[in-house]
């Protein structure tokens, strides 16, 4: 099964709203960029983000946060693959303008996707399906 993980540090200059919350776009750009590994890892080829079957956001994003963003291939079809992505808070900044953080003890779920990924129909490999996953059909 293929994994990614992507972790960063969420600067400052992503906070938008009051208390230093950043945009849920931020999590999504994240999923992006960890679907985009995945497509090169299995498809030789970066690939399309064709959309999102679910999005759902469970707790804030601040900045100052070390956020960690991991996808997983539910299943793959000849030119797409389905991917569950989860986003979580593994360090918090203090909070008080100061430079202090914590590494949490448990980290904060934040965000789960579902992703849907193509990848253009000239560019498949011979071989896209690794064993034990199911082929989840063409996407339009």
């Amino acid at each position: 099964m293929t994994t990614v993980t992507h972790r960063r540090y969420v600067p400052f200059s992503e906070a938008h709203y009051a208390g230093g919350l950043v945009d849920g776009a931020f999590v999504l750009r994240l999923f992006g960029e960890v679907a985009t590994e995945i497509s090169i890892l299995t498809a030789h080829d970066e690939g399309l983000l064709a959309g999102y079957e679910s999005v759902d956001f469970h707790a804030p994003v601040r900045a100052g946060d070390v956020i960690e963003a991991v996808g997983e291939i539910a299943s793959v079809g000849r030119r797409s693959r389905r991917v569950l992505l989860t986003a979580r808070v593994t360090a918090r900044s203090a909070g008080d303008g100061s430079s202090r953080a914590e590494p949490l003890a448990e980290p904060v779920h934040v965000a789960t996707a579902t992703a849907v990924l193509v990848v253009p129909a000239e560019d498949v490999p011979t071989e896209v399906v690794p064993t034990g996953l199911v082929d989840v059909g063409s996407v339009r």
